[in-house]
């Protein structure tokens, strides 16, 4: 195990976990999110292997709900059938099969996409089929975002407090605003090394990269797509909470924080995804909320935000039409993207990646095996039809999460979530290399599922609160 200087960050943050409890330590842990590039420590005898700060967070908030009371009847009842614990627990009973067998029982007989780490250096190369520590490391990532989901779950069933959700969330998105403007300012000021002692994890770090003579964005993580990949799901999170609470004073500052970060962030990856989520929210608007008993509040904001969209959309075509500098910006972010090598090899990830799915007669050929361009791609590739169709099924169960219509700001907590795990799912659909959906994702679910569920125990008197 290798020591490095981030590790004293993750220690001080899992010590003041233990001092606040259970309840204090979900905002702690959820200002562990932006640090995507600090390591906890390094595994070398793992191929390198890091483990991050937010997942030594996860393992820390996961022993607080253990020490809770009636702790086993608790994280049991969020398996309940046909709820989304109840899916998630069965996916990972596949993944665990997936990672461990099927790499095995299919050795030989497909070609993958993995990485390799050779005299230092580490690339995407097609091989045989063969079960190595990406099993290992990749099961390792699925279940530890599962754990968190249960605990952060069971954390909110037994309260079910929408302030505390909204104080984690905004504690989440200054830690990432900071973070993004320290790092640009420190480079304008050639100070880039100001962030290394955050920068320990074994991830090829790309923070020097800049677009259209600008420097990208990246913050505490190891590039920019993963950043504006944690900016997008604070920006659809906060969309939703700005629309459906009024009240709220935060989000409308938060919603426009985490705005800013996204539009700065130069990631191609986020800018499409953000552009999916807009028009995929914008429907369910129309479908769910702009009827005759619509508040005319709700049909204001919508009418408002399209106008500006399509005037926005007008001005930055007359600015690439005229603007060299835009012109550069947005043939290197987005137009010219798919077109080189890079956009080239990974549409082969894809492609491989189905190959695999057929190779093995559906089943996949192990979590950890394939390397995709694409969530559904990784997840048929790796876990198979069962896999992938549990994998949806939870995703299914969870966007049907409800909750008693009062208080408003608790439905509109709970439709945040709910909005920010779509924004990331969305992006994940464009560009994830692993079925993983990350710790993030199912923090947010995790957070939605036991408000969802606790409210619902709350408006039930008669209930236990355990089942």
């Amino acid at each position: 195990m290798e020591i490095v200087p981030s590790t004293f960050l993750a220690l001080a943050a899992v010590l003041a976990m233990l001092l606040r409890g259970p309840y204090g330590a979900v905002s702690i842990f959820m200002a562990l999110m932006p640090f995507g590039a600090a390591a906890a420590f390094n595994l070398p005898a793992l191929g390198g292997a890091s483990i991050g700060v937010a997942d030594l967070g996860a393992v820390a908030i996961l022993g607080l709900v253990c020490l809770l009371p009636n702790s086993l009847e608790r994280i049991a009842g969020t398996m309940r059938p046909w709820q989304p614990g109840f899916f998630l627990l069965l996916l990972a009973l596949v993944c665990v099969i997936a990672a461990l067998f099927l790499p095995r029982i299919f050795a030989g007989q497909t070609e993958v996409f993995g990485i390799s780490r050779s005299e230092g250096q580490i690339g995407i190369v097609r091989l045989p089929l063969t079960p190595g520590t990406g099993n290992i490391t990749q099961l390792f990532r699925m279940v530890l975002g599962f754990l968190t989901f249960f605990a952060l779950a069971t954390i909110l069933r037994r309260k079910p407090d929408e302030g505390l959700v909204l104080s984690a969330m905004i504690t989440c998105t200054l830690v990432q605003f900071a973070l993004g403007w320290i790092d640009v300012t420190a480079h304008a000021v050639g100070l880039p090394q100001i962030l290394d002692p955050i920068r320990t994890a074994n991830y090829s770090l790309l923070t020097e990269a800049r677009m259209g003579g600008m420097k990208r964005m990246v913050g505490g993580f190891p590039e920019a797509s993963s950043f504006g990949f944690l900016t997008l799901g604070l920006f659809g999170f906060w969309l939703q909470v700005w629309i459906a609470s009024p009240a709220s004073r935060a989000a409308p500052w938060m919603f426009a924080a985490s705005t800013i970060l996204l539009v700065r962030s130069t990631s191609s990856a986020a800018y499409v995804a953000a552009a999916v989520f807009l028009v995929t929210f914008a429907v369910w608007t129309l479908l769910t909320r702009l009827r005759r008993t619509a508040r005319r509040r709700s049909v204001a904001i919508a009418a408002t935000t399209g106008m500006l969209f399509w005037v926005g959309a007008l001005i930055v075509f007359g600015a690439y039409q005229l603007v060299s500098p835009v012109t550069e910006f947005l043939d290197n972010a987005l137009f010219n993207k798919m077109g080189t090598s890079s956009g080239v090899e990974r549409m082969s990830w894809n492609s491989q990646a189905w190959i695999n799915f057929t190779d093995t007669l559906t089943f996949g050929a192990g979590l950890g095996s394939v390397r995709a361009s694409s969530w559904f791609m990784a997840c048929l590739g790796s876990i198979g039809l069962i896999g992938t169709g549990l994998y949806i099924a939870f995703l299914l169960s969870f966007l049907r999460l409800s909750a008693p219509p009062e208080p408003v700001l608790r439905t509109a907590t709970l439709a945040g979530l709910k909005s920010g795990c779509l924004a990331l799912l969305l992006s994940a659909m464009l560009t994830h290399a692993t079925p993983d959906l990350g710790v993030i994702f199912f923090a947010l679910s995790g957070l939605a599922a036991g408000l969802s569920r606790g409210a619902l125990l709350e408006s039930q008197p008669s209930g236990n609160g355990i089942e």
